[in-house]
């Protein structure tokens, strides 16, 4: 390595780990660390079990990004104290080339996981599917989007647990709502948000003719016992009904499941899949703080855009991404222009590509 590259190297990635530690936001990260520390020393942490949880996991990937920046921060001081040491030694800089290498690798991981510093990104997830006009489907489509999900969690080590699942008369479901647990959930997933469309030859038309369908897809932050969403109980309709089931024995004879409805904002969450209308409510609470989370965060993002005075396109409502099985195989985004031609794998659940290329578009405008 000459000398005018290697300065060139040395003033580049300062600035890149500079940019890191801007982007990570790392002296509040130090402050944020410490005050749930407080919380986890205290004696009665351990009485609300599933908040506790929460708090740890969040507590550990705030300590995991933080010991990540100070490996690439000490390697990098590392190379440039090798560099001074010999730089004119053969040996010390074949040496230096090959932690070079290493220290590129880690930084773009640390880069990609820059992409995810927005306060809720590390946060649990609410993901709710419900399709479009076109009956049965639209409805397969959904539970095609469904599975996709599913499969994507899966790989990424996800937790799934189904809220309400509401099957289709015929194929498919009518609407689903999951909650998603895992490091960096919402931060990927908000990039799902929005419409879905999807192009093939439909497998319940007798002529074999092509159909289009489409199906939304809704995130929320997923929220506990905040204090962040207050809610306040006349605000609340809430009704029981029966659970709907498979049938027979799996008929739920007791009115379990719960419907709240948000009377200021008008939004309506439902859940089902507990054994118990007190579980069911606690899960339906949990949902909605979510979604009045989520509006108050999709109210931020329209201010600040007409701050900016660009015009932007709508998330929910919008079509964001085509699948298209015929006349060729094709899945595109069409906010970031990123492009899959093996459909299969995208149903499969590789779909992180796509949400890497929206970060990194939404990134670009921020700064813009």
């Amino acid at each position: 390595m000459e000398r005018y590259e290697w300065n060139k190297f040395v003033e580049e990635y300062s600035m890149r780990i500079k940019d890191i530690c801007h982007a990570f936001h790392i002296d509040e990260r130090k402050n944020q660390l410490q005050e749930l520390e407080k919380q986890i020393a205290e004696k009665d942490f351990w009485d609300n079990q599933e908040k506790a949880q929460g708090i740890i996991r969040q507590s550990n990937q705030i300590k995991e990004i933080m010991e990540n920046y100070k490996k690439v921060e000490q390697l990098f001081q590392d190379i440039v104290s090798m560099a001074d040491m010999g730089f004119e030694d053969p040996e010390v800089m074949e040496l230096l080339e090959e932690e070079i290498v290493d220290f590129k690798t880690q930084i773009e991981k640390l880069e990609e996981k820059a992409l995810l510093n927005e306060p809720y990104d590390m946060m649990d997830c609410i993901l709710e599917l419900h399709p479009g006009a076109g009956g049965t489907e639209s409805m397969d489509w959904a539970e095609m989007l469904y599975r996709m999900y599913q499969r994507f969690c899966s790989k990424k080590g996800f937790k799934v647990s189904v809220l309400d699942y509401q099957a289709g008369d015929e194929a498919g479901i009518k609407s689903v709502t999951i909650s998603i647990q895992g490091p960096y959930a919402y931060g990927l997933f908000k990039s799902e948000r929005g419409v879905h469309r999807l192009v093939r030859i439909s497998p319940f038309d007798a002529n074999s003719r092509r159909h289009t369908s489409f199906c939304s897809c809704d995130i929320a932050p997923q929220l506990d016992d905040s204090e962040e969403v207050k809610i306040n109980e006349d605000d609340l309709k809430i009704d029981v009904f029966h659970s709907s089931g498979a049938g027979g024995q799996s008929v739920n004879t007791t009115d379990s499941a719960v419907r709240i409805t948000h009377k200021p904002t008008g939004i309506v969450v439902t859940c089902q899949n507990e054994r118990s209308q007190i579980r069911n409510k606690e899960k339906a609470m949990t949902v909605l703080r979510s979604k009045l989370l989520e509006l108050k965060i999709k109210n931020q993002e329209e201010e600040m855009k007409s701050i900016k005075g660009k015009q932007m396109e709508i998330n929910f409502g919008s079509q964001i991404r085509s699948y298209v099985f015929c006349p060729y195989t094709l899945c595109k985004d069409h906010r970031t222009g990123f492009e899959v031609g093996n459909i299969q794998s995208v149903m499969d659940g590789d779909i992180e590509g796509f949400m890497t290329a929206y970060l990194k578009m939404v990134a670009g405008e921020k700064y813009d």
